[in-house]
C-alpha cells in the first residue's frame, strides 16, 4: 500500500485530474496525470469500476496489485504529479505481476514521469 500522503482524498481532486489531465491508454488501463506544483508529494489513485468487475474482493485485489507496483516507483518520479489509473479490463486480475509492472513502467516512460 502507498503512504497516506501519496493518496487522493475526496472526489474534487480526482475530478480535476479527469478534466485537465493528459491520458495515455493501453488495453488494460488508462493513465491520467497532471503536474501539481502545489504539493510536496505525488498522489496516486486506482479506480476500478463495478462495470469492470462486480466483486469487491476482485476489484480490491487489482487495486492492491497496482498500488504495490507504484509504491516502488514513487521515489523515481522527476516532479510532483497527480496520477489516476483507471482499470478498463477485468483481464488484469489474471495478468501476472511482472506483466503489470512492465505495462505501468512503459506508460510512465511514455508520459515522461520517471527520472
Amino acid at each position: 500500500m502507498i503512504p497516506f500522503n501519496n493518496r487522493f482524498h475526496g472526489h474534487s481532486s480526482l475530478a480535476y485530474v479527469y478534466k485537465n489531465g493528459q491520458a495515455i491508454r493501453s488495453h488494460l488501463f488508462v493513465l491520467k496525470f497532471i503536474v501539481n506544483p502545489h504539493r510536496k508529494a505525488s498522489r496516486v489513485a486506482v479506480v476500478v469500476s463495478k462495470k469492470v468487475l462486480k466483486s469487491a474482493v476482485r476489484r480490491n485485489r487489482i487495486r492492491r496489485k497496482i498500488y504495490e507496483n507504484i509504491h516502488h516507483q514513487l521515489s523515481n518520479m522527476n516532479r510532483v504529479y497527480d496520477i489516476v489509473i483507471i482499470v478498463s479490463s477485468g483481464e488484469l486480475l489474471s495478468t501476472p505481476y511482472n506483466e503489470i509492472s512492465d505495462q505501468i513502467s512503459q506508460m510512465f516512460d511514455q508520459a515522461s514521469i520517471l527520472k
